[in-house]
């Protein structure tokens, strides 16, 4: 008799966690308009009549561990959908997932994304008639063809590192004993609170140091960048590996403040000193620096997120509406408000606020019980926080 693998019950802080990461997005594209740092290609828009470091140290905080966060979390649910159905199984709900959105947004948004981008920087630069300039842009259908993943740079790493993944676990599949020694060899790392930093901070130091970089640029090309994708994969094939330790996340709740408080300690030694730090030395503060923050952050959301909650569980679905067509207002309402007389960070918290309750109306009225979000998520949500607690409960009379 064949029998069925135990499926996991939904993990609310890790679900929560993932949510979070990818929102983060709306904050760093909100803020780094009105920062001092030149982003040079990677962000064109800089409104210099409204700029504070303040807000570029908002940008490069949520940069030390957001998506580090995210590929270990979809290493993890990805690693779920592999053991508890099958690699099958797993392939057809990513490509559902990552691939089809990824192709679809791509060529939705790219237009959007030029004409935002195109209006904006034609406004800082004091054109009178920036509406017309940039339409000009649109006399020719090659501007329709997205020359670049811009903010979907991430669904695209996260399909190839995805289908990387599944070969390995299919070539460990027909290698139990190793598989089994690499996962008790991670379950007494992952137990011991320094050591398990030491070590994923020792790989990730190996990593940047065979990139031959202490920064990864992340890329949006369209041809993969090797150096993008072995940093988050590296993250992800982590996540993935704890699965099979996932009765030991528990574990993550030791220290998880102190973890915390030692990144956000580095990170601002990153921030206040490294000119005064070697490559080498750089490279080594912040593989600690990142790994406090993914493990100290991931503690704090299974402490205070393990319990349903419909209003996050409302936001984890929306999140990856939300980020997907966020990034062409966080552009254009710049635009609107650049003769505004009111600091940069007072700017960046309209601009944030504004794209935030559009991104959210939008995917309330328009997706969340339509075909698009049967598209993104897999089916239909209803609209009402209460149906999703009643939901909620239903499940855990009929898991009684």
């Amino acid at each position: 008799m064949i029998t069925q693998p135990h499926k996991t019950e939904r993990i609310h802080s890790l679900d929560s966690l993932r949510a979070i990461m990818m929102m983060l997005g709306l904050v760093i594209h909100s803020a780094i308009t009105y920062g001092t740092i030149d982003y040079g290609n990677s962000w064109s828009l800089k409104d210099t009549s409204a700029t504070h470091f303040s807000n570029d140290v908002i940008v490069v905080f949520i940069h030390a561990f957001r998506m580090q966060t995210f590929f270990l979390v979809a290493g993890f649910f990805g690693a779920m959908l592999f053991y508890e159905r099958n690699p099958l199984k797993m392939v057809k709900n990513r490509t559902a997932r990552i691939v089809f959105p990824f192709l679809v947004f791509l060529f939705l948004l790219w237009p959007t994304v030029v004409f935002t981008f195109d209006y904006t920087r034609l406004i800082f630069a004091g054109s009178s008639n920036a509406l017309a300039e940039t339409l000009v842009n649109f006399s020719s259908l090659d501007v329709l063809i997205p020359k670049a993943t811009f903010h979907l740079w991430f669904l695209y790493y996260l399909a190839i590192i995805t289908f990387v993944s599944v070969s390995l676990g299919l070539v460990f599949k027909k290698l139990p004993v190793l598989s089994s020694y690499i996962s008790k060899a991670f379950s007494w790392v992952i137990q011991k609170s320094i050591l398990r930093i030491v070590i994923f901070a020792s790989i990730t130091a190996m990593v940047y140091f065979i990139m031959g970089t202490y920064e990864v640029a992340t890329s949006n090309s369209l041809t993969p960048d090797f150096n993008t994708f072995i940093y988050y994969f590296v993250f992800y094939i982590i996540g993935w590996i704890l699965f099979k330790s996932k009765h030991l996340l528990d574990t993550f709740l030791n220290y998880d403040w102190l973890s915390t408080i030692l990144g956000l300690m580095l990170f601002l030694l990153y921030i206040l000193m490294n000119n005064s730090f070697s490559y080498e030395g750089l490279i080594l503060l912040k593989s600690l620096m990142v790994w406090c923050f993914v493990i100290g952050v991931t503690g704090l959301f299974i402490r205070y997120g393990s319990r349903h909650s419909s209003k996050m569980r409302y936001i984890s679905d929306a999140s990856y509406w939300v980020y997907l067509i966020h990034l062409s207002l966080t552009a254009i309402i710049p635009g609107f408000i650049v003769n505004w007389a009111i600091p940069g960070t007072l700017k960046f918290l309209v601009v944030l606020i504004s794209t935030g309750v559009i991104c959210f109306t939008s995917y309330h009225y328009l997706v969340r019980g339509t075909f698009i979000g049967k598209f993104l998520n897999g089916r239909k949500y209803t609209r009402k926080l209460s149906d999703i607690k009643e939901t909620q409960v239903r499940s855990q009379i009929k898991t009684v």
